[in-house]
């Protein structure tokens, strides 16, 4: 057994430099020698969590629509084809850096702050303008909530995630996507104004409540960048770490009425809250009994709702003395960032689909108890509503019945309506106009579509063709925090 692995060693060896040498000749100009990006998206296990091994070996071969991604079908054999797809999936040797040089030597700045016209170049209704996050060519698209028009359509980087913020005015909107560049888009101009990479996989990013600072939480390496929005200046990076130990951070949330971001962390029982003051962040920790993901806040900022890590139960903070006060049962990992508020019965109550268990959980947030538990057709991943609608809706993204969406009565807590707009095909994501009249939801496939629904008929409008749509995002909900959308 010793003398069969010693000689299959060389080869081996032998196969993986071959393959490197590969990478370096066909892929490395776009995608960086260290796989960290360029051009490309970084080629690492971590950045390709959504494009499976088949997916990529199909993007070797084929190229990918859209982008400068060329097809190497005539130049490289299957064998190269299954090889380099098998090492890009492959940790590197060594872990990646990503300094505060590397941060600033990443900035660009094509449209300086004060550099373009302040008024819109198109007639519309600036506050009910959708961005619409089209992931299977990598493009966003301008929708008119009036009219339900595309306006305009462009590319975006590749993978963005945790989506889009605006800022306070709504006229400028920062993107964050998985290989850590932050974009900022004018929307009264269209066109990018500046970039900048903050880290090699970044989770999302946040805008301060004054619309003054971005930051951003980043998986790799593990820190939180700030920057002045203007231009997206780095001001600071902070390492997250309690003593020895750092942590991933899974995501930078705003809370408004504090003038503070609330982060939290993958690997270490703390939630921050970071204040910025004159450019410099103050960073207060506060203990958690355990790991804690995917944060939701009361309407007031006053308690954060974190999911535990074991996926059975949730627990709610008081953010000014930092103690837990209470534990909330949710088996079926919650997804808490899709939580959503309403009046029910003169007492506020949220509600929260789950990743693994088909049900919506409603709780009184005034006593921290669930009230109701809702059967539905599956594991959910995005539940919706909008202050003037009677209606809140949650899709069933996992399982046989993820082309099915539930329309629940907010004051009668039952589901009064199935939608099957897609049969086959994923539907998901509804996001309200700015009245609350309107939605959009969509058909998560390459030959998908959004679909308008009247809110109060439950009736389709209209379906507008799209490349796998994912998130939408209403400029009026978005900056005035509506009470149905995620924040």
């Amino acid at each position: 057994m010793v003398l069969a692995t010693s000689l299959l060693l060389p080869a081996t060896l032998h196969a993986a430099t071959d393959t490197e040498t590969l990478y370096q000749q066909h892929c490395a100009s776009c995608h960086g020698a260290d796989r960290l990006g360029g051009m490309g998206p970084a080629l690492l296990p971590e950045n390709l969590s959504r494009l499976k091994t088949p997916q990529a070996e199909e993007a070797i071969q084929h190229g990918r629509p859209a982008t400068q991604m060329p097809a190497f079908g005539n130049v490289l054999d299957e064998a190269s084809v299954t090889a380099l797809a098998e090492y890009i999936y492959q940790p590197p040797a060594t872990t990646p850096t990503w300094e505060k040089t590397d941060i600033t030597d990443s900035h660009l700045l094509p449209h300086p702050t004060g550099t373009l016209p302040d008024e819109p170049t198109y007639d519309a209704d600036m506050m009910n303008l959708f961005l619409v996050v089209e992931i299977g060519d990598h493009h966003v698209t301008l929708l008119d909530g009036d009219s339900m028009e595309p306006i305009h359509r462009f590319a975006s980087r590749y993978a963005l995630h945790g989506g889009p913020k605006y800022s306070p005015d709504g006229r400028f909107v920062y993107f964050g996507s998985r290989d850590g560049w932050i974009t900022k888009y004018d929307l009264y101009n269209l066109k990018v104004t500046a970039e900048v990479r903050a880290g090699i996989n970044m989770r999302n990013i946040a805008v301060s409540a004054d619309g003054n600072y971005v930051m951003a939480a980043n998986y790799l390496p593990h820190t939180l960048v700030l920057f002045d929005a203007d231009n997206l200046e780095l001001l600071e990076v902070l390492p997250v770490a309690s003593g020895d130990e750092t942590s991933r951070v899974s995501a930078v949330y705003t809370a408004p009425p504090r003038d503070s971001f609330i982060a939290a962390l993958k690997d270490i029982p703390e939630a921050w809250e970071i204040t910025v003051v004159n450019g410099k962040a103050n960073v207060r920790r506060m203990q958690t009994d355990t790991w804690l993901d995917d944060f939701f806040f009361d309407p007031g900022y006053d308690h954060l709702i974190g999911a535990a890590r074991d996926g059975k139960h949730g627990m709610v903070i008081n953010l000014d003395t930092g103690e837990t006060v209470a534990d909330l049962p949710l088996p079926g990992m919650p997804h808490l960032g899709s939580g959503i508020t309403w009046d029910y019965e003169g007492r506020r109550v949220m509600a929260t689909p789950h990743f693994r268990a088909a049900a919506v959980s409603i709780i009184d947030m005034d006593n921290w108890q669930v009230i109701k538990t809702l059967e539905t057709a599956g594991p959910g991943f995005f539940m919706r509503s909008h202050e003037n609608s009677r209606y809140a809706w949650v899709d069933v993204f996992f399982g046989p019945n993820k082309d099915k969406v539930h329309v629940i009565d907010k004051q009668t807590l039952e589901i009064v309506k199935t939608l099957q707009p897609a049969p086959g095909k994923v539907a998901a994501h509804v996001e309200f106009d700015r009245y609350g009249e309107k939605l959009l939801l969509s058909v998560w496939d390459q030959d998908g579509a959004v679909i308008v629904y009247d809110a109060d008929t439950l009736e389709e409008e209209k379906r507008i063709p799209m490349n796998k749509p994912s998130g939408k995002y209403n400029v009026w909900n978005k900056i005035h925090y509506e009470e149905g959308t995620s924040h």
